[in-house]
């Protein structure tokens, strides 16, 4: 449309020639009038940002051109320098106030946004600050697919910031390798109805991957000395290799007889000195040690970095039925999507992405450091059963991460931590258990140094199969609520504080807690069911639950047989035993415990190599001794009571092992009928010192035949039916106070 705008000097040969596709205002009040003062500030502000194949506007230059829309502009022949001010992309106001510069150079590729191609092939340049919205490429919903207007921002080293005003579409999924670009979607809502084909087990198939590029160095060599935990520095065969500053991906090769995928390290780290001629420095304190001659495999990469992704809520394509129980095959795993995944990424970080139906992990990170997920959420995944589907978050081989304000529902893992360290998660709540899914998980590929705070959920550490290890190291959860709490292969040096496991009816009524006697120190959590293994031997700490308290299932086996780490209960309270078992060889300690049971209990029965019980009480429970090993058995300052009329508190079965019996300071009460000690059997020598017992029996006489031996003394007896063995050399029975 030709506008007869009044100009303040002749016009020129070339400019009679366009006057029919356009008219130019060369005035400032003309302009003013035209496009408002607004206009004409933008245009003498962004001109300064033309690119260099556009020739800018001189500051105080008059030529402006004005149009429109979009389409209107493309009609007009672009001059180098020329600027052009544009009402809206389809029509006035649907794109804000676009201001574009022209340029002859006919090299540029228009892409219907950024740039605009013109008449006689010319091109004009969109103006800007760094911040471009979708609606600059005519997308203003969801009716057309976005995918063209988002590859052409992100791949615009200009643009510095993307920003969505409407629902939008995608239907490709796009590799990027830019760097230092934000991608703000405003909260408005992305789909992928009819987006192209995933290929198989594919979770980097997202609809924005960025990711880093390959240098092509490859440094493979054996480790020409140990590599100890802890530290930085490590040999390699030629420092110089290693600039400065470099990015590499470094893995060693697979444990000596373990899994397929067991390696201790794999991880993506950065060269901060090259010590001397074989030895580099890294920004990784390493977390398992490497020994001498174990192989090594570093390849750099260029790290994509500085990207933000925020402010998006994301509807999964593809059909909502499949296989209930993650079998193969299961054609969702090519046709349906996810929004966002990272490789090879540095401070790459997330936040406020709220994803439903999605396949893979909503936002997938694999070899990343320094990033920050935040604000995110994931609900209703198509299954949570398939291996690596119905995420809200994973990340493989990753370091210095945070994870925090999240939640998920009804899905598979809330948060993934997989051959990672160094990571937090904190404030994220995952519900839906029921479905399947358990909220808080790592891999088992020996993690190390993760630490968990105030979140809620189900919680599986190291238990993903032997193919990876199974392992984990220093793992600190605090303040964490779930029915579910499952830890019990190979992690060293677990931490828990104020975790509470509370049964649920629907999923796991015995509030199940399971730990690995390798270090774990317990402290301040509640839980029913508390079964302690061992499957590692390699912290110098001991195992100790402090200060908790547990509600055993009947017939529970406490501790179990592998265990040979010495595990203590300090001031806990153990309700519910009834049948329970203590079957590693390894010492148990209880010290100021309360440990109770049902009256009509079955005993606990006690394999332990020493079984110490100081201070506290025992009610209603029966304590036995298995003697399928040789046992010390102390029982010091102890109060000891029930109300059954059968039975003993403390006795032993007629295993073949020797016990060695040391009661001093208990203070013992039962009715008639029951008994205090009955030790009938087997060989024992037992040392029964200042106690006092009240009431029932004690029953002694059969189970100090030779070479048995017995000390009695300094005890007060009140009311009880005492059987002792006659006194002699190996039976000492002195210092007796009894009455009825």
């Amino acid at each position: 449309m030709i506008d007869a705008s009044t100009t303040d000097g002749p016009v020129n040969a070339t400019e009679a020639a366009d006057g029919a596709e356009r008219v130019r205002s060369t005035g400032r009040r003309a302009l003013m009038a035209g496009l408002g003062a607004v206009a004409l500030g933008t245009a003498g502000a962004l001109a300064s940002t033309a690119p260099a194949q556009a020739a800018p506007v001189v500051a105080g230059a008059k030529d402006v051109t004005r149009a429109e829309s979009v389409a209107d502009l493309g009609r007009l022949r672009a001059r180098d320098g020329e600027v052009a001010v544009v009402a809206g992309y389809r029509k006035p106001g649907d794109a804000g106030l676009l201001v574009y510069v022209g340029s002859e150079n006919a090299k540029t590729t228009p892409n219907g946004g950024t740039v605009i191609a013109g008449k006689h092939d010319t091109r004009w340049v969109l103006q800007h600050d760094g911040t471009v919205d979708f609606r600059v490429f005519g997308i203003t919903g969801p009716e057309k697919p976005a995918d063209d207007a988002l590859a052409a921002m992100v791949n615009d080293p200009r643009i510095r910031r993307i920003e969505a005003s409407t629902d939008l579409l995608f239907q490709r999924r796009h590799r990027f390798t830019r760097s230092y670009v934000e991608i703000d979607f405003g909260g408005h809502l992305i789909t992928t109805d009819g987006i192209e084909k995933n290929t198989h087990d594919n979770p980097f198939g997202a609809v924005m991957f960025f990711t880093g590029v390959s240098k092509d160095v490859t440094v493979e060599h054996a480790l020409a000395e140990a590599w100890p935990e802890l530290t930085d520095a490590v040999a390699v065969p030629d420092a110089s290799r290693f600039p400065v500053d470099s990015w590499w991906a470094v893995q060693c090769d697979p444990v000596a007889g373990g899994g397929a995928d067991e390696r201790e390290l794999q991880r993506f780290v950065q060269v901060t000195q090259q010590i001397d001629g074989t030895h580099i420095r890294i920004d990784y304190l390493n977390g398992w040690p490497l020994d001498t001659g174990r192989k090594l495999v570093w390849r750099q990469m260029e790290p994509v970095a500085g990207v933000r992704i925020a402010n998006m809520r994301f509807l999964g394509a593809g059909p909502f039925d499949g296989p209930a129980d993650g079998s193969f095959p299961d054609s969702r795993e090519l046709t349906g999507s996810h929004p966002i995944a990272f490789e090879y990424a540095i401070h790459c970080d997330v936040a406020d992405v709220h994803a439903s139906r999605t396949w893979w992990p909503v936002i997938m990170r694999r070899w990343n450091t320094h990033f920050t997920t935040e604000r995110c959420s994931v609900e209703n995944p198509p299954t949570v059963f398939y291996g690596g589907g119905g995420y809200l978050t994973q990340q493989i081989y990753s370091l210095y991460g945070r994870v925090s304000d999240c939640t998920s529902s009804n899905a598979r893992h809330l948060n993934d931590l997989t051959a990672s360290a160094y990571c937090l998660v904190e404030n994220c709540h995952g519900d839906g258990d029921d479905q399947g899914g358990n909220p808080f998980t790592t891999h088992g590929q020996y993690e190390h140094d993760l630490t968990f705070i105030g979140n809620s959920g189900l919680m599986d550490i190291a238990n993903s199969g032997a193919q990876w290890g199974t392992a984990a190291k220093r793992i600190t959860v605090r303040d964490h609520v779930c029915s579910w709490f499952v830890a019990g292969t190979k992690i060293s040096d677990l931490t828990l504080e104020n975790v509470r496991v509370i049964g649920r009816s629907t999923f796991d009524p015995q509030a199940t807690m399971t730990i690995n006697a390798d270090g774990a120190q317990v402290r301040g959590c509640t839980a029913g069911l508390l079964a302690i293994g061992q499957r590692s031997q390699r912290s110098s700490r001991p195992t100790v639950i402090a200060d908790s308290t547990f509600a055993l299932p009947k017939d529970q086996v406490l501790v179990q047989t592998p265990v040979t780490a010495p595990v203590r209960f300090v001031d806990c309270t153990i309700t519910g035993i009834d049948g329970v078992k203590a079957r590693g060889s390894g010492p148990v300690e209880f010290v100021d415990c309360r440990l109770s049971g049902p009256a009509a209990g079955a005993p606990f029965e006690l394999g332990a190599a020493t079984v110490t019980i100081r201070g506290g009480a025992v009610r209603d429970v029966r304590l036995t001794a298995t003697a399928v090993r040789d046992q010390l058995v102390a029982l010091d300052g102890v109060e000891l009571s029930t109300e059954r009329t059968d039975g003993a508190l403390l006795s032993r079965a007629a295993g073949a092992g020797v016990v060695t019996w040391r009661v001093s300071g208990v203070t013992s009460t039962v009715p008639k009928g029951a008994a205090h000690l009955d030790i009938g059997t087997g060989v024992n020598h037992a040392r029964v010192t200042g106690s006092q017992f009240v009431g029932g029996g004690l029953r002694l006489a059969d189970g100090f035949a030779e070479p048995s031996t017995l000390l009695y003394s300094d005890t007060v007896e009140r009311g009880v039916e005492t059987a002792l063995p006659e006194g002699g050399p190996r039976v000492v029975i002195a210092d007796v106070l009894a009455s009825a």
